[in-house]
């Protein structure tokens, strides 16, 4: 899989932004048919980093009651790369 469609683009929040400053942790969207190791190939190649270690989460969609009925979100996939101590991903 190439990586362009690995990832699809950061999560920038309170949480992640804390946690990619003080402890080196990044979080991306990615395709939800992607593995751990096609995410770390993929952050490797585009940003040229070292990664420690991948964790993944699936997110339900959840559902909303509109003018004609329920439409459900779509599923979404998260993942929370680790990198070296030493490398940086400048994402702003």
């Amino acid at each position: 899989m190439h990586p362009m469609y690995v990832i699809k683009r950061p999560l920038l929040t309170e949480k992640s932004t804390e946690a990619m400053n003080t402890g080196g942790h990044y979080t991306f969207e990615v395709d939800r048919t992607a593995t751990k190791t096609d995410v770390k190939k993929a952050i490797e190649s585009l940003y040229g980093v070292r990664v420690h270690d991948v964790n993944t989460q699936v997110r339900k969609g959840k559902e909303r009651r509109m003018r004609f009925g329920w439409v459900s979100e779509k599923v979404t996939k998260k993942a929370t790369v680790r990198l070296h101590p030493e490398d940086t991903i400048e994402l702003f």
